[in-house]
């Protein structure tokens, strides 16, 4: 499957469970287990977000704020570091 958007009609289930296709599993590296995001959006569409994009988004947004090679964990491990020296 590639990049573009593509539209595939599904069926709801008993209990609300709605299959996701194969190829898409296929193409989003989904396994039983993957944790999805659900969210209800403004003009009544439901979109599911894998968490792994997710993460690369929020990453990404993060990434805006820090300065090139600044690296947040290691400042946070200093700082816990200064802290426990100060205890």
């Amino acid at each position: 499957m590639n990049k573009s958007k593509s539209n595939l009609w599904v069926k709801l289930e008993e209990g609300g469970r709605v299959v996701i296709p194969s190829e898409y599993r296929k193409a989003l590296e989904l396994k039983p287990g993957v944790k999805l995001l659900m969210s209800l959006e403004e003009d009544g569409t439901i979109r599911i977000t894998p968490l792994k994009v997710v993460t690369k988004q929020i990453q990404e947004w993060a990434r805006k704020y820090v300065p090139e090679g600044v690296l947040l964990s290691e400042e946070l491990i200093q700082e816990r570091r200064a802290e426990a020296l100060n205890e």
